[in-house]
């Protein structure tokens, strides 16, 4: 539905995650009968979740923490744990730092530049303990470094910007040619993000595992208020999941693992993506809140210190609980925070629906509104 802004500009009608709500069926199922495991290429993970590649929310040990709590943790390659031997004096300090300084410092932290040895190191550490390793570059960085993290043996590999294309045009410099490169890499590639149904469609053509969903929503983005870009994630998602099915027929069946990317910072928003088309999700805030995530009680990603045009600000989210009973509980807290797991296994069962697959057809209504 189109809405007329003026006399020369008309737009589309989209929707939040808060602007819908999901509607309960005439049948209900137990919780324990309900199965949220997902698989992308090779790999089965017993929940649908991918930590974020923050500083904030995944290091190495964490990385490894999910990846035993049945999902996987990508870590940054671009971050604090590839440019220094010892990132935790600067974890600290960063935590420390007044908000009237915390952007120029950070930017100070990461002019430090990449070590190609430390990101075979912490790679390796990962792979060490028998977990499903995964490492995030973003576009600028993916020629420069891709064949140290393959032969590393990184298992994903995710290209992770605010916005990834599968036609960037440059005049200063060649673009990443990622048909070529998913063709010719020997690991599953996960890719975005993408907010469009055309945009998703022409990542999908490239041969991504994955194509990530979102654009600047997430709670330590303002690229909103900088650049005036922001996508809706309820629209977003089912957008990109209406070019995974057409891509389907295209492709002759090839199916491409929608995951959805920012705006995710509760349990209701997690059913919820699900249930606009997601396979999974990225999470970021949800998981920086855990009390041995690396960003103890605070929560940046890599736009806070753009050297630029920063476009994001270190949050305080407070450290709420282990990691492991934000991901499955038992919790006393009833604000969707923690428990993510059991929430998604509820909704699931409250609803009729078995597997994740079959609930993206759950039934959905605009409520614009938050519910409590």
């Amino acid at each position: 539905m189109e809405i007329e802004i003026g006399r020369s500009k008309r737009a589309r009608r989209v929707y939040a995650f808060d602007d819908i709500a999901i509607v309960p069926s005439r049948r209900t199922r137990d919780p324990e009968d309900v199965s949220v495991s997902w698989t992308i290429d090779a790999y089965q993970f017993a929940i649908p979740f991918l930590a974020a590649p923050m500083d904030s929310v995944v290091s190495p040990k964490t990385a490894i923490m999910m990846g035993q709590l049945g999902g996987v943790g990508v870590l940054d390659l671009e971050g604090l744990w590839t440019r220094y031997d010892n990132p935790e004096p600067l974890l600290d300090e960063i935590r420390e730092l007044p908000a009237d300084r915390a952007t120029a410092r950070m930017q100070e932290m990461y002019s430090e530049p990449i070590k190609p040895e430390l990101v075979t190191q912490r790679l390796a550490e990962i792979r060490a303990a028998g977990v499903t390793v995964a490492g995030a570059l973003s576009p600028q960085r993916t020629q420069e470094l891709y064949e140290t993290v393959v032969a590393a043996g990184v298992d994903l590999f995710v290209i992770r910007g605010t916005t990834v294309s599968a036609e960037h045009v440059s005049q200063n410099q060649e673009p990443l040619n990622l048909k070529k490169f998913i063709y010719e890499l020997d690991v599953p590639v996960i890719v975005g993000g993408a907010a469009t149904y055309t945009a998703a469609l022409h990542l999908m053509r490239t041969g991504a595992a994955g194509v990530l969903v979102g654009f600047g929503g997430g709670a330590a983005s303002t690229t909103r208020a900088s650049l005036g870009i922001h996508a809706p994630m309820a629209t977003a998602v089912a957008d990109v999941a209406g070019a995974r099915r057409d891509y389907m027929d295209e492709s002759g069946g090839r199916y491409v693992h929608v995951i959805a990317d920012g705006g995710l910072n509760t349990s209701g928003d997690i059913v919820k993506a699900i249930a606009c088309g997601a396979d999974a999700v990225m999470l970021g805030t949800a998981l920086a809140r855990a009390t041995d995530a690396p960003g103890g009680g605070f929560h940046w990603g890599a736009e806070v210190h753009h050297a630029k045009l920063p476009r994001g600000k270190r949050v305080e989210v407070g450290a709420l609980a282990p990691l492991e009973t934000i991901l499955y509980g038992p919790t006393p807290i009833a604000d969707g925070t923690a428990n993510l797991v059991g929430a998604l296994r509820r909704s699931m069962a409250t609803t009729g629906y078995s597997d994740l697959k079959e609930f993206q057809r759950v039934e959905v209504v605009v409520a614009p509104y938050r519910v409590n």
